[in-house]
């Protein structure tokens, strides 16, 4: 045993050698929560970059990019390692959006691989018998949450259209990973030890744990042959290799016969369709910025929040000063106002694009704030659109979990990709190596309001659940890429966005600086700061203010590339385990 355990970690310190720059001091501390605080350096390269939530995933990508492959092909190769070292917050049982810019075209493309709801979902369906929502976890547990997974037809539309190496060489750097092998990093273990339901559910409980229930030690090899060949027929067969056959059969029959069965189906799998959507965008004082449409509620959400900012000098305000977060607090507490009524699945109900982000429309939010008092419950606008009257605010719930990638390639093209599994570890149901989704429960549970309002944001058959995930570009007044960003998070992933935003665009700070500045942000309720920075001291004053304050853990995952004349910046949140990587 003690020989077995001195070699796990001399090969997690050979794996990590080899991916981690060497003679940069880094002082960290282990949070309760075990999200570490690292006095990060800034990254610097000069003609690519991949900045990812894993060191390995990281070097993957930065290899494919070094082959000549572009921002998508790297995209792609990542996010399958990503599947493998962090199951809890993506894979390809899961779902995602990408923004997308083609520097040659000079063209935003964005993709939405959204997961949707099985052909028999119905309204009531996180509703008990009373007609009254299920416990969140009640709900996650098992096939209800399950939602058709998007990712591999999303990466495979974007591939054919943005690719340059063959689909089939971006599948072996994760095969012979999962082959081989990789040890369990510092995060996984712990968010396994605190784990309540994944050791319930086999195959998993083989896979992560021991014979006696913990969880397998930080530097145990985890060895995943079953998602190699799942892996290895999509690198042959493409798609179809996930959404046809033996595979589908294997996601349908496990969602299915799980303890709280679900209703997808082989037929919904097979009529899955990623969809490429017209990007959002926005002007933000000299910057255009540009994100996902609906049915991410974060593109909007993300540009309402700067659009009233724009109306305040938030740029000759300090950082992390009472006045800037007051500020930024009262203009989310608008913005997600309007995010809980408005926003949905645009092929489903009549999402006012235009409206929500028109200028004088903000211009009268903004006149709401005012600098030196916090208003209650925001409201949501009144926006001038057919039935929009008629939604009501939701109650659905996002927890944060998901992971963020951003690349600029050689060739100037770049990727923001968010993608997630939705909860931890996602409904806990494995197959074939892999986690399958609750992204259901991004959808409200109860399909109308106490006083019979329906919500847009309602389950509905082949429906895909509103999403706050929020991969951002944004270009200078001469359309050049300045900045690429986007957060893990669950529905703070709006607010992570809107601070890094404002943190590059107006306060001048690097990619890194930006990501590693404390998090704060409203949710339209309490003021949230974040835990254990010094942002917590302006609690009083904020309180002062009219605030009710929450001091949070707020384990945000965002990261950035910041594009210069001089190189690129990568801004790696300190608060997970990933890394920069590139030439």
């Amino acid at each position: 045993m003690f020989w077995q355990r001195c070699f796990q970690f001399s090969l997690l310190a050979l794996v990590l050698s080899t991916i981690l720059p060497s003679g940069r001091g880094m002082a960290q501390v282990e949070t309760e929560t075990g999200n570490r605080r690292i006095d990060r350096p800034s990254v610097r390269t000069r003609k690519y970059m991949v900045v990812a939530a894993n060191p390995i995933a990281a070097q993957v990508g930065s290899e494919i990019l070094k082959k000549g492959g572009t921002a998508i092909d790297a995209a792609i190769a990542v996010q399958l390692v990503l599947g493998l070292v962090e199951p809890n917050a993506s894979g390809i049982g899961g779902g995602g959006l990408l923004v997308y810019y083609d520097a040659k075209n000079q063209q935003i493309r964005t993709y939405d691989g959204r997961e949707t709801a099985p052909a028999a979902a119905q309204p009531n369906r996180f509703l008990d018998k009373d007609g009254k929502p299920l416990p969140f976890y009640d709900a996650v547990i098992g096939g209800k949450s399950v939602g058709v997974p998007g990712t591999i037809r999303m990466l495979e539309m974007a591939h054919k259209g943005h690719g340059k190496l063959p689909w089939r060489d971006l599948f072996q750097p994760a095969i012979r990973l999962s082959r081989r092998g990789f040890p369990i990093e510092p995060r996984l273990h712990l968010l396994l030890t605190k784990e309540q339901y994944l050791s319930r559910q086999e195959p998993a409980r083989s896979y992560f744990y021991q014979p006696d229930g913990t969880a397998k030690p930080v530097g145990a090899i985890l060895v995943n042959r079953p998602y190699a060949r799942v892996l290895r027929k999509i690198a042959i067969l493409g798609a179809n290799g996930f959404y046809k056959g033996e595979i589908a059969e294997a996601i349908a029959s496990t969602v299915q016969k799980a303890k709280l069965s679900g209703d997808l189906t082989t037929k919904d799998l097979a009529s899955y369709r990623a969809i490429e959507r017209s990007p959002v965008c926005g002007v933000y004082r000299v910057y255009k910025v540009c994100g996902m449409g609906p049915p991410s509620s974060g593109g909007l959400t993300v540009l309402q929040i700067l659009g009233m900012l724009e109306r305040f000098p938030i740029n000759t305000l300090k950082p992390e000063s009472t006045a800037a977060v007051h500020l930024f607090a009262e203009a989310g507490r608008l913005a997600y106002a309007d995010r809980g009524v408005y926003m949905a699945d645009a092929d489903f109900v009549p999402v006012p694009v235009n409206e929500l982000i028109d200028p004088e429309y903000l211009q009268s939010r903004a006149q709401l704030i005012d600098p030196k008092r916090a208003m209650k419950e925001a409201q949501p606008g009144q926006i001038p659109v057919k039935n929009s009257f008629l939604w009501g605010k939701d109650d659905a719930l996002e927890f944060p979990s998901t992971t963020h990638i951003a690349i600029v390639d050689r060739y100037g093209n770049a990727v923001s990709m968010t993608t997630s599994i939705e909860d931890n570890f996602g409904s806990r149901l494995m197959v074939r190596g892999f986690l399958l989704n609750n992204q259901l429960t991004d959808f409200s549970f109860s399909p109308t309001t106490p006083d019979g309002k329906p919500i847009a944001n309602r389950v509905e058959a082949k429906k895909r659940p509103r999403s706050s995930m929020s991969p951002t570009l944004v270009f200078n007044r001469n359309g050049k890429l300045v900045l690429v960003v986007g957060s893990a998070g669950g529905s703070r992933i709006i607010n992570y966005v809107a601070k890094a935003l404002v943190a590059v665009l107006d306060w001048k700070l690097d990619s890194q600086q930006a990501i590693s500045l404390p998090n704060f942000g409203n949710r339209n309720g309490a003021t949230e700061l974040e835990a254990q920075t010094n942002i917590t001291g302006l609690k009083t004053n904020l309180e002062g203010l009219g605030h009710l304050v929450e001091v949070v853990e707020q384990a945000s995952g965002s990261h950035a590339i910041l594009v210069t004349d001089e190189g690129l910046i990568g801004g790696v949140d300190p608060r997970r385990d990933g890394a920069a990587r590139g030439d």
